[in-house]
């Protein structure tokens, strides 16, 4: 479905240029019809395409990086996974304390300086970690400290990150956009930990940091060479006293704000924890090994790729996709969860993850559509706040729980929390919307028949 010309000029969206030479030039000019398609429409825009390559470079870097971080954290401390759980607490540890304060930076300031800054110094951090692996020199503490250091960095990155999105490419096409910033975290997701085991054993983990601190090349150049002009660029809220609060007034007397942050962070806490549930049912239930667990996440991850794609075609997130989506998943999550063979396991966890990817980006676009742009900033601080930091809270309680009662009751409990809670919001919030509304929102091989 081609974008409306009076919408797409409203939103700054420039149409594919005539295509000069006759039928030959237009025979050749596959990549304007490719981009002309509904599901990539938001790459028309050259400030996005810039964007989404770099982003593309960096997001496998980062995802190299995890694996290699992990395997340095297990080397220096002899296999203890105490300390690996700190490395990644420490990551987070800078959401909850300082997350909202990220959303009134990226309010205050230009985007795209604050991302050169963050990407910049996320480069920095790796490089530093790199060096000490290289040498010889890395002691836990100093991983530790890079690790809450990368924190920091991304407490102001995220929500600045977020909200630069709308203003590359307009409102008409940011739901599009996010959906294929999700392709694109997820395409990172599957090629980072491949490559990553391929360089760790080929030549150590140090030069795999190293790689990462290059990747962050690709994002900065992508913002030096995008048209300032082209950018639908809000005005910097000034400074003053009170802002953070003013934020969070702002959401609380929006009722359909409230009801996306309440979802996710219940689908975030209870049932998007499959780092931990994942791997201990692969071990513990089905007796696979390291590069079973591996085959699993790559087929969740395929799966959300599915998700991102699926969703990218569409024009706009409504509350009964949101809903239908997250019923969904917390149904197949459960589904998953009583698998009785391994390939079964892996089967549905593709589609598993193509509902959560739907929710996820239904729930991202939902906060930023309709929400004031000197407030975007700290409504997405927020949004992040209760969608990663509940890491640090819904790892440890599900893995706790899974140490008492198994993996496999563990991840069935996580979906029935994420199934029901949306009927019960629903409920609440929206009491004339029903589940068969939802469900015909859904993609049509998705849908709950009646």
């Amino acid at each position: 479905m081609p974008l409306d010309r009076a919408a797409a000029g409203a939103a700054g969206v420039r149409e594919p240029a005539p295509v000069e030479g006759g039928a030959d030039a237009r025979g050749g000019s596959r990549l304007i019809r490719l981009l002309a398609a509904p599901m990539f429409r938001s790459l028309h825009n050259r400030n996005f395409r810039l964007f989404t390559a770099g982003s593309l470079v960096s997001n496998t870097g980062s995802w190299m990086q995890r694996v290699a971080q992990d395997w340095l954290m297990l080397e220096l401390s002899h296999n203890d996974g105490t300390a690996l759980g700190i490395t990644v607490g420490l990551q987070f540890l800078p959401m909850l304390l300082f997350g909202l304060w990220g959303g009134v930076v990226a309010d205050r300031y230009s985007k795209r300086r604050v991302l050169v800054i963050t990407q910049a110094s996320m480069g920095l951090l790796a490089l530093a970690l790199g060096v000490l692996a290289i040498t010889g020199s890395a002691q836990l503490w100093q991983v530790y400290a890079l690790a809450f250091g990368l924190g920091i960095a991304t407490v102001v990155d995220n929500p600045a990150r977020q909200t630069f999105v709308v203003e590359m490419v307009g409102k008409t096409d940011l739901p599009n956009a996010i959906a294929l910033g999700g392709a694109c975290f997820n395409i990172g997701r599957v090629l980072g930990p491949a490559a990553a085991g391929l360089l760790i054993a080929a030549i150590g983990t140090g030069p795999v940091f190293l790689v990462n601190a290059a990747s962050f090349v690709a994002v900065l150049a992508s913002l030096a060479f995008m048209r300032a002009d082209e950018l639908h660029t809000a005005e910097p809220v000034a400074r003053a006293k009170g802002q953070l609060r003013e934020g969070l007034r702002y959401v609380r007397a929006r009722r359909d704000l409230v009801m996306v942050l309440l979802l996710v962070g219940f689908v975030a806490t209870f049932g998007m924890n499959f780092a931990v549930t994942t791997p201990l049912i692969a071990k513990e239930v089905f007796h696979t090994g390291a590069s079973s667990f591996g085959l699993a996440s790559t087929m969740l991850a395929l799966g959300a790729l599915i998700g991102a794609l699926v969703a990218a075609r569409r024009v706009r997130p409504t509350g009964r996709l949101l809903i239908g989506s997250a019923v969904l998943f917390g149904t197949l999550e459960v589904a998953v969860s009583l698998m009785p063979w391994y390939w079964l396991f892996l089967v549905l966890l593709v589609p598993t993850g193509t509902a959560v990817l739907t929710f996820t980006t239904s729930a991202n676009a939902t906060m930023q559509l309709d929400v004031t742009a000197a407030m975007r900033g700290r409504v997405m601080a927020l949004y992040m706040l209760v969608f990663l930091g509940t890491n640090p809270l819904g790892g440890p309680l599900i893995g706790k729980l899974a140490e008492l009662v198994g993996p496999r009751f563990t991840m069935t409990l996580g979906g029935a929390v994420s199934a029901l809670t949306p009927l019960v919001v629903a409920a609440v919030m929206l009491p004339r919307k029903t589940l068969t509304d939802a469900a015909a929102e859904l993609p049509r091989w998705t849908r709950i028949r009646r």
